[in-house]
């Protein structure tokens, strides 16, 4: 997807793809069976990066400076809500009429979010293609391998995402059990605390042009890790305040690195990104596996220090290669 968008351009492909993702989403509500439904979602997970990844390269284009800051913080801010809002609707929906109602509702909610796309995102004024075919690509891809700068990023969109969905799927089996017992509508309802991202993301990007993203990420870093070590409690209260703070901070830290990868890629932006994209999404898939053998041999305290121990390595990856703009 990186290389297409280098070579076509951004706009048409964010709203193609915007609008081409309402089918497989109506088709899941009608699936007959499982393999129907997971063709389907494959489907919609193929379409994503032409909006998150060639958005994220848009921005990179269109803006520099704090202008390229804050607007990468609003555009993390509309993801978070996104986040939010498909795992709390469809919780509550699937709850109290089914899941097929669930994707009903999404189709509805991204047709309206494509058409408002389409009609007010501006055509591209700064965007250059990348010329040369395959051979270009190619070139443009080792370069990306070659900098440290992004490679240091995309390891920490590894570790935001792998513990993002560690820690949201292994404490769903905390919560549900005793002494808590959450109902799977309540469960749903612990997603709100993705909210407060959209309250920290903004004050980061605020903090990051005065200070530097580099103070800014460290700041949220530590922020996870207070919070992940308050998820250990029996207080549902202290839980529920230690899973905002991990997603504040983890949040924070995203925006600030879709942000930077525009700073540390002077050209083909789009495939920097993808790049960025991939291994942010292997970081989730693994995410949702490996703190899983965790929690067999030590339980959530197990899967608690295995996260602590990312967020750390998040920390130096963050000191050694943000420093030229820190």
């Amino acid at each position: 997807v990186g290389g297409v968008s280098d070579a076509l351009g951004r706009r048409r492909l964010i709203v193609g793809a915007s609008m081409i993702l309402i089918a497989p989403t109506m088709l899941a509500a009608a699936s007959p069976g499982l393999d129907v439904l997971i063709l389907c979602r494959f489907v919609q997970g193929l379409l994503l990066p032409f909006i998150f990844a060639v958005t994220v390269a848009y921005v990179a284009d269109e803006y520099s400076g704090a202008d390229a800051i804050r607007v990468s913080g609003l555009y993390a801010s509309g993801s978070i809500f996104g986040g939010f809002s498909g795992r709390f609707l469809g919780g509550i929906i699937a709850d109290f009429a089914g899941w097929r109602e669930v994707f009903v509702v999404l189709a509805g909610l991204t047709a309206l979010a494509a058409g408002f796309v389409a009609w007010s995102m501006p055509a591209e004024r700064r965007f250059l293609p990348v010329l040369g075919g395959l051979g270009a690509t190619a070139s443009a891809y080792r370069q990306h391998l070659r900098n440290p700068r992004l490679v240091g990023t995309w390891a920490i969109g590894f570790g935001m995402l792998f513990s993002v969905v560690a820690t949201f799927t292994f404490v769903n089996f905390v919560l549900a059990a005793p002494p808590f017992s959450l109902s799977p509508s309540r469960l749903a309802s612990i997603f709100a605390v993705y909210l407060l991202g959209m309250v920290t993301t903004p004050l980061a990007t605020t903090a990051a042009v005065r200070f530097g993203r580099r103070r800014a990420a460290m700041v949220a870093l530590v922020v996870s890790s207070v919070g992940l070590a308050l998820t250990l409690s029996s207080n549902l209260a202290a839980v529920i305040a230690g899973l905002a703070m991990l997603a504040g901070g983890m949040f924070t830290v995203q925006a600030l690195s879709i942000g930077f990868i525009g700073v540390a890629a002077r050209q083909a932006r789009s495939s920097a990104v993808g790049l960025y994209v991939t291994v942010y999404y292997v970081g989730g898939a693994l995410g949702g596996v490996v703190p899983g053998w965790v929690w067999n041999l030590a339980g959530w305290p197990g899967v608690v220090g295995l996260l602590l121990a990312v967020t750390a390595l998040m920390a130096v990856g963050v000191r050694r290669t943000w420093r030229e703009v820190g």
